[in-house]
Parts: structure tokens; sequence; C-alpha cells
């Protein structure tokens, strides 16, 4: 962590994050001007989240997040930017969906380039998985999307397979989706494009 990361973990973490518990949180309280409420999960450094977020004052972003050094970033933006529509979570995304997001709370859902844990033994710690989704499902409203976008072919396959298996998604597109022209680009896809690879999106939506 940098120092200034350091001191905004310290010092902003209680002002600006919604403390982890085992029990439901209402969306409607930490954001009552929202007209949406979206959740990113993994949010890296935070670029797209927080210029997402002021894009759009009048939706609510929901950061989940465990790497305190990018926790520490956001923090620091939030403050710099008065951003009143912006708060993380500094916990397991699992335990997060399991505990504290109510069913049909969710109009969006967003995971920008998870960790695709290239080497095949440590496939089973890829976040994107079967039983995972199945949590992210009844959290959408119905309508309500899942947008997914990797840089690593072979797991944007393993994506695309476990989202179309799920129940109660429907793809927006034919196989993979189309760039979403709101989407800001993050350093980490930079790096990967200058590398020549491909980005990967996939968009689903919640059958009503």
């Amino acid at each position: 962590m940098s120092n200034l990361q350091r001191r905004s973990y310290n010092d902003l973490l209680p002002r600006y994050s919604v403390p982890y518990r085992e029990s439901g949180i209402s969306l409607k309280e930490i954001f009552p001007a929202a007209s949406k409420y979206i959740l990113e999960i993994g949010f890296g450094m935070g670029e797209a989240t927080v210029r997402l977020a002021g894009e759009n004052p009048d939706f609510g972003y929901l950061g989940i997040e465990v790497h305190k050094p990018g926790v520490g970033k956001v923090l620091s933006e939030i403050e710099r930017l008065s951003l009143d529509n912006l708060r993380i979570i500094n916990h397991d995304a699992v335990e997060v969906l399991e505990s504290m997001i109510p069913d049909k709370s969710i109009d969006g859902v967003h995971i920008f380039f998870p960790d695709p844990w290239p080497k095949k033994k440590h496939h089973k710690r890829r976040l994107i998985q079967g039983p995972f989704v199945d949590l992210i499902v009844p959290r959408l409203i119905p309508g309500g999307y899942l947008y997914i976008c990797t840089d690593w072919e072979e797991y944007a396959e393993q994506i695309l397979s476990v989202c179309s298996q799920a129940e109660g998604l429907q793809n927006a597109y034919e196989g993979f989706a189309e760039p979403q022209p709101w989407r800001p680009r993050t350093k980490f896809e930079s790096r990967g494009l200058d590398k020549s690879h491909r980005i990967r999106e996939v968009y689903f939506t919640k059958t009503t």
C-alpha cells in the first residue's frame, strides 16, 4: 500500500464503507436518492467504479473488494470527488452475497476482469463458477443484468458456459456480447490489450 492508500484505508473506511454483517442491508437507506443499484464485485484499483459513479450520480454503486490497496485508492477518490453514490464493502464477496444482499434488490452486477488463475491446477479458485452465479441470480431484479469481462480467452469460454447454464439467466446476445459503450477501460484492460489479448464480454439478463 502507498502512504496515501494506507491513510485513506485507516481514516476513511469507517466513513465510506458498509461494514460486513450477517443480516440484510437496505440499499434505499444507503443510497436514498438512487434510482438504480449496481453491485461491482472485485473492483481492483477502482478506476471503472469511480468513473461510473461520477458519470451516473442517480445510481447507487456498491463495490466489494478484499484487496486493501484498491480499497484505499477508492476511498481516497470518494473523498476527493465527494461521491455520495459510491460505498464499499471490504469483505469476501461470497459471504456478502449470502448474508447482506437482499433478493430482487440489484439492477446490475459488474465483474470486470476477475483473476483468471491461468494454471489448470488453480482453475478451482476462479470466481466465476456455477455456485457463485447461482448466488447472484436471486439478488437481481427481474430484467437486471450480469456483466462480466475478461481478457483470458479460455476463462471467457468458461464464463459463457457457466452463465448459459444458470437457471434464471438469459443471454442478451448470440454468444459473447458487444462492448457496452458506457463501460470505462481500466489500466488492467489496457495492459492486456498491449499484450494482444482479446477482450471478451458476457452480458446476461434475469428472466422475468
